[in-house]
């Protein structure tokens, strides 16, 4: 008993030995560190902090420049992608594609230069709203564009010839020949082109012409006052025509496009010799009966030709600028004669039409994805008729010089609508001119 008394007073001993032993140590500790002193460690640790950051932020960049992969959308290699996952997040991408989008690409060697497919590169010239017969872009290898067309047209012009002598300047003795001409004519055509390769396109038109004419004349050398009119018209087929286009080089930002071409026109139409005149034996020379004026209007020139041409385009974001030089080639025709009233002909001889040097230029606009709009001038120069290898008399070389407009808007994928409006600034040019194209692709 004695020893179970002692062994407990040994435990309690201890163990207050022990409490105190804790509570001298607590009260004995060291103290918290003073305001400044704790401002300054957590600036310390702040600065540390960005520090780190700062790096994860320059290396987190130059991964990205070494190598933009899939997780990585920021690199050239990877619009699409990029694309269709924003549009994704956005709640209007499509989903199939999406399904359809290719692999990301995997990254190369860190120095090896781009990465990623690049796109392929368009070398067909940019697309402008047509103004002139030869369009710019040609039709891609094997599609087929077939375009329905009519065009409008109508010039006057006044002829007033003075036969006598002046007195004085204010009074003429002699008779006055006073001539008015109206023309109007309709074209309707339908135009078939496609890409035989992807740089060479071939092309065929075949065209219906209406025209009508109206003469509104004074006799010469009488002295009546009353005024005769003369009205003829005529409708058939046109002048059937060919065409081949190849373009020579692929062009880019900085360098034209350039197409060259051919074209060749037959004499499917009504040829101007063969329609009867109002003379009785004879229009030209002695013996004259008649004013020469045929009954019925020819819808053909009556004589075949060719016309090298070379087209080329700049583009120049957001304009296209573009032109063209040409050159068409009559051939001549052997043993003509004019038929007149009675089923005679007059023998004519060799006729040969004057060549035709021409150009234009314009400047194509984009006003937005559907639209575009263009503005051009278009020049023509006819050298003299020669009849037996001598110019026709009263022939002269004609200047016809229009300003076009030009309205195209895409109607759907494969259908476009062209409007171009031409006006006249020479005398011998037709006043007004309008064109509306409709291609339609295959």
């Amino acid at each position: 008993m004695q020893h179970l008394i002692v062994s407990g007073l040994r435990s309690a001993g201890l163990s207050a030995l022990l409490l105190s032993t804790m509570s001298y140590a607590r009260q004995q500790g060291p103290q918290a560190p003073d305001l400044p002193t704790q401002l300054k460690i957590m600036k310390q640790e702040l600065a540390a902090q960005r520090a780190v950051l700062d790096g994860l932020t320059r290396e987190v960049e130059a991964q990205r420049l070494r190598a933009p992969t899939g997780a990585s959308l920021a690199g050239p290699g990877n619009e699409v992608q990029r694309d269709m996952q924003l549009e994704a997040q956005r709640g209007t991408g499509d989903g199939q594609a999406r399904q359809a989008a290719p692999p990301p690409v995997a990254p190369r060697q860190a120095g090896a230069g781009a990465v990623g497919r690049p796109p392929k590169r368009d070398t067909r010239p940019p697309s402008v709203a047509p103004l002139f017969e030869q369009p710019g872009v040609l039709t891609p290898r094997g599609k087929l564009v077939l375009e329905p067309s009519i065009q409008f047209g109508y010039s006057s012009s006044n002829r007033v010839a003075l036969v006598g002598y002046t007195v004085i300047p204010a009074l003429l003795i002699g008779l006055v020949d006073v001539r008015e001409t109206k023309r109007n004519s309709i074209t309707a055509a339908l135009t078939a082109r496609t890409g035989v390769t992807n740089r060479l396109e071939a092309e065929l038109k075949l065209p219906h012409v209406y025209r009508s004419d109206s003469a509104v004349s004074r006799e010469l050398f009488t002295g009546t006052a009353v005024e005769r009119v003369f009205n003829t018209s005529g409708r058939a087929i046109g002048d059937a025509e060919l065409a081949l286009r190849y373009q020579l080089n692929d062009g880019g930002a900085d360098a034209p496009y350039f197409i060259a071409g051919l074209r060749v026109k037959s004499r499917t139409g009504r040829d101007p010799f063969n329609v009867v005149t109002d003379c009785t034996k004879r229009c030209v020379g002695e013996n004259v009966s008649g004013t020469g004026l045929p009954l019925d209007l020819p819808t053909g020139s009556g004589f075949y030709s060719a016309q090298p041409s070379l087209t080329w385009l700049f583009p120049s974001d957001p304009a296209v600028f573009f032109g063209s030089v040409s050159y068409l080639h009559n051939v001549k025709r052997r043993d003509v004669s004019r038929l007149v009233l009675g089923g005679e002909r007059e023998f004519i001889g060799e006729i040969k039409p004057g060549g035709v040097f021409g150009f234009n230029f314009g400047i194509g606009l984009a006003l937005n994805d559907k639209a575009s709009f263009s503005l051009g001038y278009d020049h023509n120069s006819i050298a003299r008729t020669r009849q037996n290898g001598v110019p026709v008399a009263g022939s002269v070389r004609t200047q016809l010089g229009t300003l076009l407009l030009g309205y195209s808007y895409r109607l759907s994928e494969k259908r476009t609508l062209n409007v171009s409006v031409g006006a006249g600034l020479t005398r011998d040019t037709p006043d007004v001119s309008l064109t509306v194209r409709i291609p339609t692709s295959f």
